[in-house]
């Protein structure tokens, strides 16, 4: 039966306790997508968004938002995130968004590099909305996640 660490006995929410844990080398990757119109990707190759440069201000987002997990997850425990790449391609159907976010720390970083690249998403659908009101954020996930406890691990 998979017993799920943020719940106690009684099934209370709870944050679990790492102090005993040693801290180590962790790192986590992620990924998600704006789909959008073409008429958006074409304006965003040409660099004629309205708002101005989308890419520089979604990455600039998504770095702030790994940072600010703890605030928004009121399970998350506060650590060092030691480094954030966030980055951002055109492609045909609209802007495709990963991120890897590290740290040496007790507990992992996977919840940063999925909030990193969602908070991105949502910077360009932002930026777009007033040229494409029919952009979707779609396939937000985590692909990897190295060191801790359980090791290595990335989706096939």
């Amino acid at each position: 039966m998979t017993r799920f660490t943020h719940l106690d006995d009684a099934g209370n929410a709870r944050m679990v306790d790492v102090t005993a844990k040693t801290p180590t080398v962790r790192s986590a990757s992620a990924v998600a997508s704006v789909r959008c119109s073409a008429e958006v990707v074409q304006a965003l190759r040409d660099g004629t968004v309205p708002k101005g440069d989308v890419l520089a201000v979604a990455r600039v987002a998504g770095i702030a938002a790994a940072k600010k997990v703890p605030d928004l997850l009121p399970l998350a425990h506060v650590i060092g995130v030691h480094g954030v790449v966030v980055d951002l391609e055109i492609v045909d159907e609209g802007i495709d968004i990963s991120a890897t976010v590290r740290t040496a720390d007790r507990t992992g970083v996977e919840m940063e590099a999925l909030t990193a690249v969602t908070v991105a998403a949502l910077a360009v659908v932002d930026m777009i909305k007033g040229v494409d009101k029919l952009s979707e954020i779609v396939g937000a996930k985590v692909v990897a996640k190295s060191g801790g406890r359980s090791g290595d691990w990335s989706r096939e």
